[in-house]
């Protein structure tokens, strides 16, 4: 992989739930990934190059414990991931942008925005009108949940049948619970809604925010005695509203083992550098959604890494090193 330049489109949660009782050495859920594409571009401007120069083959590296990531930032700013066509429940395309085109909206052009079928899923439950494609994926059961970080900051959400339990590993939940199961995505935003309004649980929290929270995370069993309440009073909200389409259920997120050693209760410290340039290289030991929990070379101390500031750049591969911070006292 050295030498050839990749476009990281995140860190992906795969992998089936972990199992009800796990036996030794079996993984606790699937393990996560750093999707890459092999750009393979040519070192000439952008209209000098043929089509099939823009890439389209993926790499997906496993971010399992002890797994050392070394790149370096080979491009400024970020670049456009494409866009989705959505044709059915587990049937979609990823297509590529054509042009490389700098993102302009989050990880994307203005062009593969407008052409996204994702960006109309939000109004859907509202009288949206919808491709056929993103339709059946809609008409899919679908999950209602209540998740908690690892500072106390909590929302609500939704997930469909086939990404239930991937969806909140992704997200970096520390505790979760499954409130509601809705017969299709139109039913299960309107409670999402719902509950927002009037149980007053946001429907999103900063990765930044997340990511804060586990330099110092907050005691398990905290979390989890106000998950509990929070989604009890979701169920109850629920049940007083009533309604056909969903029915209340109360089943707890089997977070994945990876996640322990990242949301257990420790002082650890932000990762001092930028990851939008220069050069980094490290040791994973632990992973709570896109969030790393890694060692640097030299240094005793623990660092929380946002890796989903990765997401959208370019970046090469190799036996790249992170400096270690100059007064490391300075950090406590």
């Amino acid at each position: 992989m050295t030498d050839t330049r990749y476009l990281v489109h995140g860190v992906f949660w795969d992998g089936p739930a972990p199992a009800a009782v796990a036996m030794p050495g079996e993984p606790g859920g699937g393990l996560p990934v750093l999707r890459l594409q092999n750009l393979r571009f040519h070192e000439s401007r952008l209209e000098d190059r043929a089509p099939e120069d823009t890439g389209g083959t993926f790499t997906n590296m496993p971010l399992d414990a002890g797994t050392r990531l070394g790149f370096r930032l080979a491009a400024e700013g970020k670049s456009c991931l494409g866009h989705h066509r959505v044709h059915g429940p587990a049937d979609r395309d990823h297509v590529l942008c054509p042009a490389l085109a700098p993102a302009v909206k989050g990880s994307q052009c203005e062009r593969c925005f407008v052409l996204d079928d994702s960006r109309l899923i939000h109004d859907f439950h509202r009288g949206g009108r919808v491709p056929p494609g993103l339709r059946a994926y809609l008409m899919q059961p679908h999950w209602l949940y209540v998740a908690t970080f690892a500072g106390g900051a909590s929302k609500v959400g939704t997930a469909s049948h086939l990404r239930k339990w991937n969806r909140l590993a992704e997200q970096g939940a520390v505790v979760a619970r499954y409130v509601a199961r809705a017969g299709d995505g139109r039913v299960v935003r309107i409670l999402e809604d719902m509950l927002t309004r009037d149980a007053g649980l946001p429907q999103q929290v900063r990765a930044a925010a997340k990511a804060a929270a586990l330099v110092a995370p907050a005691a398990a069993v905290e979390l989890d005695v106000l998950n509990a309440r929070l989604a009890e009073h979701a169920r109850t909200l629920l049940a007083v509203a009533g309604g056909e389409g969903f029915e209340i259920v109360d089943e707890r997120w089997a977070r994945p083992q990876l996640s322990a050693g990242a949301c257990a209760q420790a002082t650890r410290h932000t990762y001092p550098h930028d990851l939008g340039t220069g050069t980094h290289g490290f040791r994973i030991d632990s992973l709570s959604g896109s969030i790393a929990l890694a060692a640097l070379d030299g240094s005793d101390l623990e660092f929380v890494v946002n890796l989903g500031q990765l997401k959208a750049r370019v970046i090469e591969l190799g036996d790249h090193g992170s400096e270690v911070p100059a007064v490391q006292e300075a950090l406590f």
